[in-house]
């Protein structure tokens, strides 16, 4: 193990290389107009894995689908476990070009962290990773551990195609251990252990009060405005510092435990920070509900965000009474709550005695996705905490997430129940999906570390001890 810690050392400059490489290509897949560049990335990964010493290396598809980097080293056999190792190489539009302070299709070193979109979320996961399988290769050539390793191309989209992927390729990807590296560490140089994470369902919200816009100077205060009644729909979901006011929506909630709630208690928290980093402005305050913390209402309780909402562009206005506006509610759900229990109490409680009775339909947008949540005790997490106390020099803690990774709990069931490690690479000042976007350099580095001291770690451990 030594020797791949020592590679990582001596080889850093060149990793971040091709990282640079990786970043350079716009590969974005929420716009349907980058889809060569998208081939490109997924091509350049499957080079880079070729380089870091996998074998077998494709590029797949399913149906339609945006394309997916293989690749694998199964020489370690069959009595040694099988790591599955996940990463994305699709990404998100520049939006806000003058917030960036830097190209963001140049990785830029600055104030000790690596700007660029797609830095932190995710092509540094698939940095790491190689670094991690390259540090063996190029020294023993070998692994302690056999590796498969998936770089999807449409996860920014929802991941349309994945679980018709998995099932296409199942024993063809079939692992002992899951590692996902696409989480966040609540702090630089604290290193985190994600075990639960909250899912999501869209409801579209359309209000109809009149089949065509009329002049606000014939009907103004005569008509109602649709644009007026969605929003006082939409203000039902005003909680203050309270529970959302959705009927039912709490029932099935599961608890925090009083050990979560105390080891919650005991994380980090530096309140100022949070709310730099975050950008809030100074006289805004928390929502949180009454005795809980940013965390806890974060990763466990239920939330609702309007995302989107439309009625007449600002470009071109005219004097109208609008007669349809349409938003989108993001919905959050948490362990035990079910999807489809979630869609109908939200849909029975904002259409319920519209204004003026116009007319209110709510829909599902999508399929969403479920919330996931493990016991993070076992060999593969020992393994995993060990890996990375050895790697950050300091002590890991386990976490949830705020966020939606829909295919870990179906994969984890897909592979008999495989242990799933999501491990941080984010932190809170990465600005995924914002301006800026960044991976702390450090962080990285303590990163790949890691994953070598992880795959040292499942090496001692036989296929059937990892659970």
């Amino acid at each position: 193990m030594q020797a791949a810690l020592d590679w990582l050392d001596k080889n850093h400059e060149g990793i971040v290389r091709g990282l640079a490489d990786l970043v350079a290509i716009p590969s974005i897949s929420t716009d349907g107009e980058h889809h060569d560049e998208i081939e490109r990335t997924a091509k350049l990964t499957a080079d880079q894995m070729r380089d870091a010493g996998l074998l077998n290396v494709d590029v797949l598809k399913v149906g339609n689908s945006l394309p997916y980097a293989y690749g694998e080293w199964l020489e370690a056999g069959p009595t040694k476990p099988t790591v599955f190792l996940y990463a994305h190489h699709d990404v998100q539009p520049v939006t806000h070009g003058d917030h960036w302070k830097s190209d963001p299709w140049k990785l830029t070193r600055r104030d000790g962290r690596l700007f660029a979109r797609g830095a932190a979320d995710d092509k540094g996961a698939i940095s790491a990773q190689l670094a991690a399988v390259a540090a063996y290769r190029k020294t023993t050539n070998n692994l302690p551990v056999n590796v498969k390793m998936v770089v999807e191309g449409e996860e920014e989209i929802g991941s349309k195609n994945l679980m018709t992927f998995f099932e296409k390729y199942r024993e063809k990807i079939k692992s002992d251990v899951i590692v996902v590296c696409d989480t966040e560490n609540i702090e630089v140089g604290l290193p985190c252990v994600t075990y639960s994470l909250r899912g999501i369902v869209a409801l579209q919200v359309e209000v109809t009060s009149a089949n065509i816009p009329v002049h606000s100077g014939m009907a103004g205060g005569a008509l109602p405005d649709a644009a007026i009644a969605l929003n006082q729909i939409l203000g039902r979901l005003y909680w203050g510092n309270g529970k959302l006011p959705v009927p039912g929506l709490y029932d099935a909630v599961r608890p925090l435990t009083d050990k979560e709630r105390a080891a919650f208690k005991k994380l980090p928290w530096d309140d100022a920070k949070f709310r730099k980093e975050i950008g809030v402005v100074a006289s805004a305050r928390y929502a949180v509900e009454e005795g809980s913390n940013v965390y806890e209402q974060t990763w466990r309780r239920p939330a609702m965000t309007v995302i989107a909402q439309e009625a007449s562009s600002l470009k071109g206005a005219s004097n109208q009474v609008l007669p349809k506006a349409t938003a989108i509610v993001s919905c959050r759900i948490v362990p035990d709550q079910k999807p489809d229990d979630v869609v109908k109490q939200v849909a029975a409680f904002l259409s319920e005695n519209p204004p003026w009775g116009v007319e209110v339909k709510v829909s599902q947008l999508g399929a969403g996705c479920d919330w996931w949540m493990t016991d993070p005790n076992g060999p593969a997490f020992e393994a995993a905490m060990a890996a990375l106390r050895g790697g950050f020099d300091r002590d890991p803690v386990g976490i949830g997430c705020g966020g939606s990774i829909g295919f870990v709990g179906p994969l984890s069931r897909l592979f008999g129940g495989a242990p799933a490690l999501l491990l941080g690479i984010e932190d809170p000042a990465s600005n995924a999906h914002a301006p800026n976007e960044s991976l702390h350099e450090g962080d990285f580095k303590k990163l790949m570390n890691s994953l070598v001291r992880l795959f040292d770690n499942l090496g001692k451990l036989t296929p059937n001890r990892v659970k």
